[in-house]
């Protein structure tokens, strides 16, 4: 209990948690350099290594102290970390016996993850039945399904920031990935005109950016002078950032405003009798909404100047 009352005082909502835990699977799927956006996609090792990364983010997010024998030290309480890709797949070794576990799950498919804590008790435990080719056992512990309650949840099947890409429809998908397969100069910017121009009114993060654009200064690939923001102004496509005069834009348009890091895009067309009662943005001097399909695509206007922050009639 007092460990459990440590960890819910330092994260009351389980937001730190949740994003450590979207951050390591991003990180391990390192789409920059790789163009992976699916779990699926590891190598073996690769997974496998992902119960240390967790381990280490935590530790380094909630500045904990290094046990002498397991993970952390936690109001003077030793506490070993385990993370598994399937909920009560734990491996809990010798050392961690009789001692408490921070258990933790997360699967990208599901957009879900829990965490708990488990007194690793051995009469509770069975051998993980892990044989290698020399027959020699693992010499780890799993919990035995009629004692899976006995984990005490800090948080249990909580949303994870869903991975965009993951979770788009198959068609749209595979438009966005194959949009560069022509391109030699820039396929990156081929899939990310593609992906604000068919994922729009929903929040696109660094992340998705960095995978399809697959280079450093990935987020040029998404403004005006050659990004997206200009490439799409002749569809009438804007694409709302995170600065204060964008989100103003975002907001009275009716759109999920962008937060750090992220884009939102919309087509617009001029507001016309038709267009009553949906919400409108005044830029260049005239009205603006979101278009219905059977508009006809109109040249967007430019957005706010984003060098300064919008005043409230933006």
């Amino acid at each position: 209990m007092l460990v459990r009352q440590h960890l819910l005082t330092l994260d009351p909502k389980g937001e730190r948690f949740a994003r450590v835990l979207r951050e390591t699977i991003d990180q391990l799927l390192d789409g920059e350099h790789t163009g992976r956006f699916d779990w699926n996609d590891l190598h073996k090792t690769e997974k496998t290594h992902a119960g240390t990364l967790v381990e280490i983010n935590l530790l380094r997010e909630f500045e904990l102290a290094s046990g002498a024998d397991l993970d952390y030290l936690i109001e003077g309480i030793e506490v070993d970390c385990k993370y598994s890709q399937k909920l009560y797949g734990w491996m809990i070794p010798p050392e961690a016996l009789d001692e408490i576990c921070l258990v933790v799950w997360a699967d990208d498919h599901q957009s879900l993850w829990s965490a708990g804590l488990l007194r690793a008790n051995r009469a509770k435990l069975t051998t993980s039945g892990t044989v290698t080719k020399k027959g020699n056992r693992d010499g780890k512990f799993r919990l035995t399904k009629q004692h899976h309650s006995l984990v005490t949840w800090l948080w249990h099947e909580a949303p994870l920031e869903k991975n965009l890409l993951l979770h788009i429809d198959t068609e749209t998908q595979q438009a966005v990935l194959n949009a560069g397969a022509g391109s030699r100069r820039s396929p990156g910017q081929a899939k990310l005109n593609e992906l604000f121009r068919r994922v729009q009114k929903r929040r696109v993060n660094r992340t998705v950016v960095r995978t399809l654009a697959q280079q450093k200064d990935y987020m040029k690939r998404v403004r005006y002078n050659g990004g997206a923001r200009e490439k799409l102004r002749n569809e009438g496509i804007l694409i709302c950032g995170d600065y204060p005069n964008h989100q103003a834009v975002a907001a009275q348009l009716g759109l999920p405003v962008p937060q750090e890091g992220e884009s939102v895009s919309i087509r617009v067309v001029e507001a016309k009798p038709h267009h009553d009662g949906q919400p409108r943005v005044l830029l260049e001097d005239r009205y603006w909404v979101a278009a219905r399909p059977d508009d006809p695509e109109e040249r967007a206007p430019l957005l706010p100047e984003t060098k300064k922050k919008t005043s409230s009639s933006d």
